[in-house]
């Protein structure tokens, strides 16, 4: 018989799902001192543990688990199993495990597998697709996602005689799990997981936890996956647990019977939970850094600059050196070198495409090839050190390019703080209109209490090349978390172009996938550049028993706005995929035209009617 040989694995940190039932009658029949120690101690060591002060790296959470077969569970990430070993033993020695027993419990490590992709067996870093080296990365180091809810289960492939996963070839397996995941991405942006190895740890192969707002995303993706042939041939699980995340602080709440979270201010998570860096090479990002509320108190270096930090005196000197005058550049706040081996023509081609993605933001100086003494290297300005942090991944990646260098410089232009960023047509961020919109009871962008990012295009290409090609661009799209969707969009009465729509959880991911949409064939314009103030009213999901009804309205009020003062268009897109998904964009002549028309009665009484005939709420977002 032939020997299969194991796709390549790569490992990340180790997990363990501690699973406890609360013993109720001896929490009952203990004194109030007793119980005021136990949720103290208890307190302190969730705390502990989820600001991750046992280790410089990992992230752990605490959930309340809905059913008889267990009340808590904490979920731990360490890099070791010497730290998780640590972990457990220091909960048995709190005042609180005296009124918990062991109800189960789950021991993996994370795992990314050569079915995503092949040159897997020789290490990540031997990938030379950067986007899916990080993507990779991201995998085996996750933060645990800020969700509300949890679904944990282990699972194996089938080894029957039928049915033997690990007897069919590598290509056969890989097609099934390629399939499995395009099931997966459909849920982007609703359900997260966390993926983890448990052969020759566990009783099982494989753990799998996902997390999701709404738990029903997770009951609608498992249902969806049952039916692909990966689950429905080849896979056996084992026991369900579901929960709630709570923060250490509310733990006294969950031994009372007590809604949580609470909204107390303290819930012992700290504040850094929505506050990470992103690593803005590729669209997905990667998150980095220190404690966070949302589960991670740090992870290794995934991304970040390809460039080492030098004086700005040493770098003014070598760009002096190749021809560079920053005398000739005042806007620029941060400076980078490249230098490379590769033939200089090949060179010069690359930076003129990375060049073009370059320009599309303002923050942009120069970037150019340039050559002194034998020697040839690239030269790239920016207005802020925050865009040419994003910038140095892609040069890094330049033919022939070692390691750069990168200095800030002193500069008189407003733009050279950090602060500032590329502008993204389709975002909400002008605090002061989500201010007037939240007094308008308007939903301003902000689902599940996260900003959503939005980049619309128009194109006159033809409608299926478009899709095509978006198609293919939202492949590499997917491996990101933080992309929520990209589909091309035609106008509902016949417009000669249609909209190609790309929503991320992030400004800085949103940036960065615009300079590949802006290469789709026949882009005109984008959104928010043809008018003094345009608004989009996004993800009107629409109930298909109301779906005349809605467009039918949408002709009345358009009948309104063509009366209103500043009105200048209003179009009615449908996503070409699903006649049930629309949007909503308008162009006015400035802000305060707009917002008339909000704080209008027609407009009052249109979102009450949408009440009744949308499936989800829509998000309202400002583009210019």
């Amino acid at each position: 018989m032939q020997q299969r040989r194991p796709p390549g694995t790569e490992e990340g940190w180790y997990a363990l799902h501690d699973l406890r039932r609360i013993d109720w009658d001896a929490w009952r029949d203990a004194t109030e001192r007793e119980r005021e120690r136990a949720l103290e101690e208890g307190i302190e060591y969730l705390r502990a543990h989820v600001e991750v002060t046992d280790s410089e790296e990992g992230g752990s959470a605490a959930f309340t688990v809905v059913g008889h077969k267990a009340d808590l569970m904490v979920l731990h990430l360490r890099p070791t199993l010497e730290d998780l070993d640590r972990a457990e033993r220091r909960f048995e020695s709190t005042a609180l495990a005296e009124f918990t027993e062991r109800a189960s419990s789950y021991v993996s490590v994370t795992e990314v597998s050569g079915y995503m992709h092949e040159e897997l067996a020789d290490g990540i870093e031997d990938i030379e697709d950067a986007g899916m080296r990080n993507y990779m990365k991201q995998r085996i180091y996750p933060e645990i996602p800020d969700a509300e809810h949890v679904c944990f289960y282990p699972m194996d492939k089938r080894r029957d005689p039928e049915y033997n996963w690990y007897d069919l070839p590598f290509e056969e397996r890989s097609e099934l799990m390629s399939a499995h995941g395009d099931i997966g991405r459909e849920y982007a942006g609703k359900v997260s997981q966390i993926i983890s190895g448990s052969v020759g740890l566990d009783d099982h192969e494989w753990g799998v936890t996902l997390f999701a707002d709404d738990p029903t995303d997770i009951k609608h993706l498992l249902y969806e996956m049952r039916f692909d042939p990966s689950s429905s041939k080849f896979a056996e699980f084992g026991t369900f647990y579901v929960g709630r995340r709570f923060p250490p602080a509310d733990l006294p709440a969950v031994f009372a019977g007590e809604t949580v979270p609470t909204e107390g201010p303290d819930t012992g998570t700290g504040e850094s939970g929505t506050d990470r860096a992103e690593d803005e090479r590729h669209p997905g990002g990667t998150d980095e850094g220190s404690g966070s509320g949302s589960g991670s108190g740090g992870r290794p270096d995934t991304g970040g600059p390809d460039h080492e930090e030098i004086d700005a005196g040493t770098l003014s000197a070598r760009l002096g050196q190749f021809g560079v005058d920053l005398e000739e550049y005042p806007e620029a706040g941060y400076g980078l070198l490249f230098r490379s081996d590769a033939d200089a023509e090949e060179l010069n081609e690359a930076v003129e495409g990375l060049r073009g993605n370059f320009d599309h933001y303002d923050t942009h100086v120069l970037t150019a090839v340039r050559a002194d003494s034998g020697e040839t290297a690239v030269v790239s300005l920016w207005r802020n050190e925050r865009a040419a942090n994003t910038a140095s991944g892609f040069l890094a990646d330049l033919p022939g390019v070692g390691s750069g260098t990168g200095a800030a410089f002193e500069t008189d232009s407003a733009d050279s703080a950090d602060s500032t960023d590329t502008e993204t047509h389709g975002t909400d961020e002008d605090g002061d209109i989500r201010g007037q919109l939240e007094d308008l009871d308007i939903y301003a962008g902000t689902p599940h209490g996260e900003d959503v990012y939005a980049l619309v295009l128009y194109s006159e290409a033809d409608p299926d090349r478009l899709r095509s090609e978006l198609s293919d661009l939202g492949e590499r799209f997917d491996h990101y978390d933080t992309h929520v969707k990209s589909a091309v969009y035609a106008d509902e009465h016949g417009g000669g172009r249609s909209a190609i729509v790309s929503i991320w959880e992030t400004k800085d991911a949103a940036d960065t996938a615009g300079g590949y949409l802006s290469e789709l064939p026949g882009i005109v314009a984008r959104a928010g550049e043809e008018s003094g103030f345009g608004t989009m009213g996004m993800f009107y999901t629409v109930k298909p028993a109301h779906r005349e009804d809605f467009v039918e309205t949408f002709g009345e009020v358009g009948g309104i706005l063509e009366e209103m003062d500043g009105h200048l268009e209003t179009a009615l897109m449908t996503n070409e995929t699903d006649e049930n998904d629309m949007f909503i964009a308008s162009q006015w002549r400035d802000r305060e035209d707009a917002m008339e028309f909000f704080r209008s009665e027609a407009f009052r009484e249109t979102v009450e009617w949408g009440r009744e005939v949308l499936a989800d709420r829509p998000r309202h977002v400002f583009l210019a």
